[in-house]
């Protein structure tokens, strides 16, 4: 039976819960619960209960709307429109495709972003450059950086501040279309072979040149990272060779491996996940030759126009709670232990998911340099235009 009340009644606790509920469920707004309720009492109760409106994020003007830069198919849409439910704050999503391209946004100005999602080896030259601002713990209570696992979260301290917290961590595969492609592919050796012939025009791989340009140089046999000239040139020899055989370069594959125009990208491993749970004979494979391993995180730009809301945002991700649902719909792996316990065992049984550790052996966390290696960025930028 459904449950109406006045707005001047005495408020129950079962009303106080029911509501509370609501809110959770982001059936109401927030600014509905706090008319209802009575600040003083909703503030004690959800101190206890959540810790989302007590807290220093939640203390500030959130305004009407904030912006956060993330990457192709990496969250699920239901969180932000929860998060907008519980404060009134609309979130405009921006895509990007490279950490070079979030770089070169934020120097110049002006992006409008009040969170964003740097990858492990960007902190660094972040802070150096002071586009980001170290983080106001205190404003994000949810995190807890015991129960992080300190292989995928280390980078987000510079010189002992806390810049950036942990969103996932993952690899960089390869997703094949095993009704299409018949040739055995387990490296990256063989994903340039099959590109040249079986896959011929069928084949993506990112516009980003960490990963095109590092999974080019592990075919050849050399480091994911390497900044050598000698070794540099094989890869973009390589790269210039296989361009006529591409059918895009685009770090956003999944649309052309669901058409089945693609037959075979470089891809992420919550694409991988992604692409597979929905069309199983999409394959998701580590190169044996290595490749990368990567986490992403959450930071604030210094340039943020929306800071308190950049942080009430950053708070709600960082609830278990609403972290493990993130997790089942974009298929990233967590970093956080509480996140983990939550999850359903056919997500961490997920082989694409969470693989064996032998498998992660070959692989290598990319490096600060090659952010801003001179040479990398012309490879990248010949190799486009050939």
């Amino acid at each position: 039976m459904s449950k109406s009340y006045k707005e001047n009644a005495p408020i129950s606790a079962e009303r106080l819960m029911d509501e509370l509920m609501r809110l959770k469920r982001g059936s109401v707004t927030r600014r509905h619960f706090l008319g209802v309720t009575g600040l003083g009492l909703a503030s004690a109760v959800l101190a206890r209960e959540t810790g989302l409106f007590t807290t220093p994020a939640f203390a500030e003007d959130l305004g009407k709307q904030m912006s956060i830069a993330t990457w192709p198919n990496y969250h699920d849409p239901a969180t932000f429109e929860a998060f907008t439910a519980a404060t009134g704050v609309a979130v405009e999503v921006n895509v990007f495709g490279s950490n070079e391209e979030m770089l070169a946004k934020l120097q110049a100005g002006g992006t409008g972003w009040d969170l964003f999602v740097p990858t492990n080896y960007t902190i660094s030259t972040y802070v150096k450059l002071g586009l980001i601002d170290p983080l106001d713990m205190a404003k994000v209570p949810n995190y807890n950086a015991s129960t992080e696992t300190a292989r995928f979260t280390a980078e987000g301290v510079v010189g002992g501040t806390t810049y950036a917290v942990p969103k996932n961590w993952g690899t960089t595969g390869i997703a094949l279309n095993s009704t299409k492609i018949k040739t055995p592919v387990t490296s990256w050796k063989d994903f340039f072979e099959v590109a040249q012939g079986e896959a011929d025009g069928r084949v993506m791989v990112h516009d980003y040149q960490l990963t095109t340009i590092g999974n080019a140089l592990v075919s050849l046999g050399y480091s994911f990272n390497s900044v050598k000239p000698e070794e540099l040139a094989k890869a973009e020899e390589l790269l210039i060779k296989v361009k006529p055989h591409l059918y895009a370069i685009n770090s956003d594959y999944q649309p052309g491996m669901r058409a089945g125009d693609a037959w075979m990208t470089m891809c992420w491993t919550n694409d991988g996940a992604q692409l597979n749970r929905d069309v199983p004979e999409i394959k998701f494979i580590l190169g044996k030759d290595g490749g990368e391993i990567w986490s992403d995180f959450y930071a604030i730009p210094k340039s943020a126009a929306n800071k308190p809301a950049g942080y009430a945002l950053l708070n709600y991700l960082m609830d278990p709670a609403n972290a493990v649902k993130e997790h089942i719909a974009n298929g990233a792996p967590t970093t956080d232990s509480r996140v983990l316990s939550l999850l359903p065992k056919e997500v961490t049984s997920n082989t694409i998911v969470y693989p064996p550790d032998a498998e992660l052996t070959p692989l290598e966390f990319g490096a600060a340099v090659t952010l801003t290696d001179p040479a990398r960025a012309e490879v990248m930028a010949r190799f486009k235009s050939a």
